[in-house]
């Protein structure tokens, strides 16, 4: 009987211990400056964006609590292999060598790489005329590895953030700008109107998706929502709202 009234106890423990990790409030890392998927409101001074609304809608599917955690983009997957963060959702391309550290959902949105000059460049039509030219992109990212891979340039500038990558393009310090198309295609449409274009095809299709510690129990749960919210129209709706097309 002492045996049976200690295994129920230990059992107990275990159930209490699990209820209560699930029970606690997540920790979920975003970018600091990624429009339109993660920004701050100049209006609010509160990050939203594609991603931020989209976990949003992800957490309260699945009963979850979380504290949003704007950080530098580099600093995110350290921070899920570290078990500091439970949710990375920041526009993380899915790669072989990121999915050995750390847990990946289905992809939620397809992108690809594009190059972006100012308006009156004549010179640079696609990635062979990066070759002896400056590049400024975002440190930690698969635009590095790309044109390190198929282009000659000059020097290749890494910045953590995206105004820094682009306004070294807009001052002269660098020639292009190589980077996610959703996130360039947003800033020609807004701070970089009439001022910048551009230029060649989008190189290196790949996927975004939501990252978490390895083993996470979250990973089969968020992939469910994510179906779900597809299925019921709610993504699409977010997606057109902050793209302005419907998901392909």
């Amino acid at each position: 009987m002492k045996k049976v009234i200690t295994l129920m106890a230990a059992i107990a423990i275990v159930i209490g211990a699990n209820a209560t990790a699930m029970a606690k409030k997540l920790t979920v890392a975003c970018d600091t400056n990624f429009p339109p998927f993660e920004f701050k409101d100049p209006k609010t001074g509160k990050h939203t964006g594609f991603d931020v609304e989209l976990w949003d809608a992800i957490a309260k599917h699945i009963g979850v609590e979380y504290e949003l955690q704007p950080m530098d983009f580099n600093g995110i997957i350290p921070g899920l292999q570290s078990g500091q963060l439970d949710v990375g959702i920041a526009g993380i391309t899915i790669k072989p060598e990121r999915a050995k550290v750390v847990d990946f959902s289905d992809g939620y949105y397809n992108a690809g790489l594009i190059i972006l000059v100012n308006k009156d460049n004549q010179q640079i039509h696609d990635i062979t005329g990066l070759d002896g030219k400056v590049v400024s992109t975002k440190l930690g990212t698969t635009s590095v590895d790309f044109v390190k891979a198929n282009a000659k340039a000059k020097e290749v500038k890494l910045f953590p953030n995206n105004d820094a990558m682009f306004m070294e393009l807009m001052s002269g310090g660098a020639d292009a700008v190589i980077f996610d198309s959703p996130v360039v295609s947003d800033f020609v449409r807004k701070a970089g109107h009439g001022k910048v274009k551009i230029v060649g095809p989008i190189y290196q299709g790949q996927s975004y998706g939501i990252g978490f510690p390895k083993g996470s129990e979250l990973v089969a749960k968020v992939n469910k929502a994510l179906e779900a919210l597809r299925a019921s129209g709610a993504y699409k709706e977010l997606y057109v709202k902050w793209f302005g097309t419907e998901p392909k």
